[in-house]
């Protein structure tokens, strides 16, 4: 009896010892398939990549500085995840960061019904909304971080104008290579050099090398999905000062507000001497926007103060391509004619590049886009606005637009 009671001891031992290993098994086997996507959207250059798992869902954050179309480069992270950190039992959700401020979310959730487990990008959803994920994610600590690292973008800049009868355009052509620096969340430093090319009828200042954008501008995130962004520095259009800017979707994201104010006075370079005066005066806008999703369409109507005091209104219609944005626009001053146009904004080649081995070396590129404005109404005093940042342009506002990134996304299956 006492011999029977020990076979069955030991018996139950070694089925405890084997449940056991079976369960460390797979515990680490989900944790080397996590680690794994992790390890490998690092590998790939994505930055400041977080993961954290609970019992209802896992958590990502990345940071696409690899590819310049924000669509393409967010989903291959999907394919990576999907690939090797995606659970068939829990919901997953993917924040897209932008300078370590959340931009954007993406989640799965699994199909309880499909038997065979396989992911299609199509199955994900986009939304400003990050919820409480954030809250959750934020504190870990990044992996591939983006601080203190330097890039070297060139920015080549067309501009020209129709004013002599006797002359088709006057053009001036410039390459404007800018420092730019990522110093904690949210926080960029901008430095940036003029290289005149060519220059027919722009003025002898523009045949100088000079200094262009030269500031400090911080992205934020507040309650009720608000994001905005804070600037100060030296701007375009012959501008420094202080810029603020606050965009807040509605529950229907196709939806939006935004609003922009500025303090600016005059400043203008001679070389690298600047002549600049103390008079401040006061810019703004106001306006909303809708979304088309089915073809990528913006609409927005606002009213502004421009640079000369003037007061108006504009509308302006954007269609957003994966390479390319074009839009036109109309305003209207009551000091001034009625005057529209439009604009094109290209993605520039190459549309991947990667740091070096040493990610503390510069990495030197050409600028994301580049674009034109053509103004109809020839109008050379009125309408006039700054841009507050280098990268500032009608391609970039729209990167982060949910409808936009689904629909890019779904075209990459």
């Amino acid at each position: 009896m006492e011999r029977m009671f020990f076979n069955l001891q030991a018996t139950h031992h070694r089925w405890i010892g084997f449940i056991i290993a079976i369960f460390s098994s797979l515990v680490m086997w989900g944790q080397s398939g996590t680690n794994k996507a992790v390890e490998e959207l690092t590998n790939h250059g994505f930055e400041n990549v977080r993961w954290i798992e609970d019992e209802k869902e896992c958590i990502y954050t990345i940071e696409n500085n690899v590819y310049k179309a924000q669509g393409v480069g967010i989903a291959q992270a999907l394919d990576i995840i999907q690939k090797y950190g995606l659970s068939t039992e829990k919901r997953c959700k993917v924040i897209v960061t932008h300078l370590e401020v959340p931009e954007l979310s993406l989640t799965y959730h699994p199909n309880q019904c499909d038997t065979t487990n396989v992911a299609d990008k199509r199955q994900w959803e986009t939304s400003y909304e990050v919820e409480d994920s954030w809250d959750s994610i934020k504190k870990e600590k990044a992996k591939n971080s983006s601080r203190f690292k330097v890039d070297i973008l060139v920015y080549p800049q067309l501009s020209f104008k129709n004013l002599i009868i006797t002359q088709i355009y006057q053009v001036l052509f410039t390459l404007n290579p800018a420092i730019e620096v990522s110093l904690w969340p949210g926080m960029k430093f901008t430095g940036q050099l003029i290289l005149p090319v060519y220059n027919d009828g722009y003025g002898y200042l523009q045949d100088k090398v000079h200094p262009g954008f030269i500031t400090l501008s911080q992205r934020f995130r507040l309650p009720f999905n608000i994001k905005g962004m804070a600037t100060v520095g030296y701007f375009s259009a012959d501008r420094y000062g202080a810029d603020l800017q606050l965009f807040y979707p509605f529950k229907d994201e196709r939806f939006s507000l935004e609003g922009r104010i500025g303090s600016v006075a005059i400043g203008y370079w001679n070389g690298f001497n600047l002549h600049y005066d103390t008079e401040f005066s006061t810019t703004w806008s106001l306006g909303a926007n809708f979304y088309w999703p089915r073809y990528n369409t913006s609409f927005s109507l606002k009213g502004e103060q421009y640079l000369m005091g003037e007061k108006g209104v504009k509308f302006e219609m954007i269609r957003h391509f994966r390479y390319a944005s074009v839009g036109f626009y109309a305003q209207k001053a009551k000091e001034a004619n009625s005057n529209g146009g439009f604009r094109i904004q290209v993605l520039l080649p190459p549309y991947k590049y990667k740091r070096f081995k040493n990610k503390y070396i510069p990495r030197l590129n050409t600028s994301y886009n580049m674009g034109i404005v053509y103004n109809a109404g020839n109008e050379r005093y009125y309408y006039r606005q700054y841009r507050s940042a280098a990268d500032e342009n009608i391609m970039n506002s729209n990167r982060f637009n949910p409808y936009f990134i689904k629909s890019e996304i779904s075209n990459n299956y």
